[in-house]
């Protein structure tokens, strides 16, 4: 089975579909999302994603009276997360121009209201953050809409993950392999659950959506089947905010996506046969023949 975002179709033996996660690495700030939109189209991925949030709703009651140092000063946890939210005007001017740069754009909704608010502006698909895996009434507003869905698995047990896979169906829908340690140690990447997850579910097609500080563990995850790839970019690792860390440099991310075709290359179709550049050193070094 494939599913189709955009222009670019996912499983079926396409190219990894490759996404830059700017989360909230634009820091508030409509210029940096920009910028992070034409590195993600430098680098040649085909899709960057943003989260929305409506703050009064998505924040937990416990953290919103939280003091949060930032760089505007000292505020709560709340007035922190409206401060970088991008209302209607600043999302059609970021949407404009990764459309413009060739590139797909999505976000994550992390309650109902943000689904109707990306309804507004029409996204080609959905993506369900591992922290809402289990908002049942938040994935029956996504699967309502009809777009494509991209879930993360990050943070939930296999019967979490069944229970939101029935309530977004499988017709039009990816499912991620994630693990949401910032930044990830190797030891709990876990990438055979990239086979795991495609045996339980036959058909749909299986990403990774990594938050490793290197390329080792997204790189492996291609050559174990990932049809998609989610990686958190940002022009600086040393920048404010809570994801800068465990996402990749303009570099990193070139290297990346250079790294990922070469594999899908080399992988080949797994039918031995002679190949071209073999035929020379049969010739020369082969004394008995068949």
């Amino acid at each position: 089975m494939t599913v189709t975002i955009g222009g670019n179709r996912i499983g079926g033996g396409a190219p990894a579909y490759l996404i830059g996660e700017i989360g909230l690495n634009h820091n508030g700030d409509v210029d940096i999302a920009k910028r992070l939109i034409d590195i993600a189209a430098d680098a040649g991925m085909q899709a960057v994603k943003f989260q929305k949030r409506t703050p009064a709703i998505s924040t937990p009651e416990h953290m919103k009276s939280v003091p949060r140092e930032t760089p505007w000063g000292t505020m709560t946890y709340l007035d922190y997360r409206y401060r970088v939210e991008f209302d209607r005007d600043q999302y059609i001017e970021i949407g404009d121009h990764a459309t413009l740069r060739g590139l797909d754009w999505f976000a994550s909704p992390w309650d109902e209201p943000s689904v109707e608010f990306l309804e507004d502006l029409n996204v080609v698909a959905y993506k369900i953050a591992s922290a809402s895996v289990t908002d049942l009434g938040l994935l029956g507003a996504v699967a309502q809409t009809g777009k494509p869905v991209i879930l993360s698995t990050g943070m939930s047990t296999i019967d979490q993950v069944d229970a939101a896979v029935e309530a977004l169906g499988t017709d039009r829908l990816v499912i991620m392999h994630a693990t949401s340690t910032y930044p990830l140690p190797a030891e709990e990447a876990n990438l055979r659950m990239i086979g795991s997850l495609a045996a339980r579910f036959p058909g749909v097609p299986i990403g990774y959506s990594g938050h490793e500080p290197g390329l080792q563990i997204s790189l492996a995850a291609v050559a174990l089947g990932a049809t998609a790839v989610e990686r958190h970019i940002t022009l600086d690792r040393t920048m404010w905010g809570s994801d800068h860390a465990a996402s990749l440099e303009p570099h990193g991310l070139n290297t990346l996506v250079r790294d990922i075709r070469i594999i899908e290359s080399a992988l080949g179709d797994g039918v031995k046969r002679v190949m071209p550049g073999e035929l020379a050193p049969l010739s020369k070094l082969r004394r008995v023949g068949a």
